[in-house]
């Protein structure tokens, strides 16, 4: 039976991930792929796959590959907004970085059966309209996030009551054992070599200062309603261990896998019926033996973010104020126009700045009180820059 899929992302690596599964079974069919700008693996993927719509978000980019493709089978399309499925997707995964994923993750989840969202951002600062969209038009929703599928996995046939904690494993990015003296003068390029996983440059950046998982205990709150003091971090180097549950019975359960995430994908895709080794060229990968794991505390002198721990959850608004605030540092830092140790320097202050509560307190009821919320936020954001230059 035909499986009709929707990637909003598919550029980027999880959407290549993504796509990779599904060339491997001819029961899948693409309705839609989107992309912002590169325009390059834009081209190719619409000759390769030919799926029904090609939304491209870059006007100037849009612009010329519709020109290049007028009178094809692909319609290419600017915005979600002109979209409508006679049949709803089967499975569309939400893979665009950024706040500028929710929009379209809210569009699809009417057209969708099943949403696989990979968009963090979308999760922190819209989970109410995500979650009151999704149950309106009776959509599932599966985070494949490597830290939230396994929590989903842990937490099958168990009730909150029984557990005592979650931890989410961080692997401490490059700079796990690096001489603080030498935080001064860490560059970009020093930033993005993580050493287990391949990622995205702003991800990338945010594990190397722990902001990424300062935002995966927000997201791990608002999927599972998650009590807060049930959640925290542990530094795991390997990255082969994703999340751990202790149950007040003195059993504790974690989820193993490579660092890969054709594997959360690839079993959010397919459920129960699914051989891994089927989608990987090189077998050896999944040959590693399970040894020298190890987990330690996580350092506030090496990761000094982690002091906003606690302050994440009480007000409404702060994950949308940290999201944009954090979005403009990482831009900031990769142009060399910061240091890398303002990231987590200018955060903490604005926790702590007058107007913070201000906009915090608000609890949006819509996309754009979200976007008014964001707004502020990076305004603040570059003016605190600019008088602390």
């Amino acid at each position: 039976m035909t499986k009709y899929i929707s990637i909003l992302g598919s550029t980027g690596s999880i959407g290549r991930s993504a796509l990779s599964i599904f060339e491997k079974k001819k029961t899948f069919k693409l309705n839609l792929l989107s992309a912002n700008s590169n325009k390059k693996i834009i081209i190719y993927q619409i000759r390769k796959y030919k799926p029904k719509y090609f939304v491209i978000t870059d006007y100037f980019i849009y612009k010329k590959i519709r020109d290049k493709f007028n009178n094809k089978k692909t319609k290419i399309l600017n915005n979600f907004e002109n979209l409508n499925f006679k049949k709803k997707t089967d499975i569309t995964i939400s893979a665009i970085p950024g706040i500028t994923g929710l929009k379209p993750t809210l569009n699809m989840i009417r057209f969708s059966k099943k949403i696989l969202i990979a968009n963090k951002e979308s999760i922190i600062c819209g989970w109410n309209l995500i979650q009151n969209s999704s149950i309106k038009y009776k959509t599932k929703i599966i985070p494949v996030d490597s830290e939230h599928f396994s929590i989903l996995m842990l937490l099958k046939n168990h009730q909150m009551k029984e557990i005592k904690k979650i931890f989410i494993t961080a692997s401490g990015g490059p700079f796990l054992n690096y001489d603080t003296r030498k935080f001064k003068s860490i560059k970009p390029s020093d930033a993005l070599r993580h050493p287990t996983w391949k990622m995205g440059r702003k991800i990338t950046i945010d594990s190397s200062t722990l902001m990424n998982k300062i935002f995966e205990l927000i997201e791990a709150r608002k999927l599972f309603n998650i009590p807060q003091d049930k959640l925290d971090i542990l530094i795991h180097p390997e990255s082969l261990v994703h999340a751990i549950i202790q149950f007040k019975n003195g059993l504790t359960k974690f989820l193993y896998h490579e660092t890969s995430m054709l594997i959360p994908l690839a079993n959010a895709i397919f459920e129960n019926n699914l051989i891994i080794e089927n989608f990987y060229k090189n077998k050896k990968i999944l040959k590693k033996k399970i040894d020298n794991l190890t987990f330690q505390k996580v350092n506030r002198k090496t990761f000094p973010i982690i002091s906003i721990k606690d302050k994440i959850f009480k007000y409404p608004s702060t994950s949308i104020i940290i999201n944009a605030a954090n979005e403009i540092l990482v831009d900031q830092f990769l142009r060399k126009k910061i240091p890398f140790l303002t990231i987590s320097k200018t955060i903490v202050s604005i926790l702590n700045g007058r107007n913070y509560k201000k906009y915090a307190i608000r609890k949006p009821k819509n996309i754009k009180e979200i976007i008014q919320i964001d707004y502020w936020a990076r305004e603040y954001t570059l003016k605190f820059l600019k008088n602390h230059d």
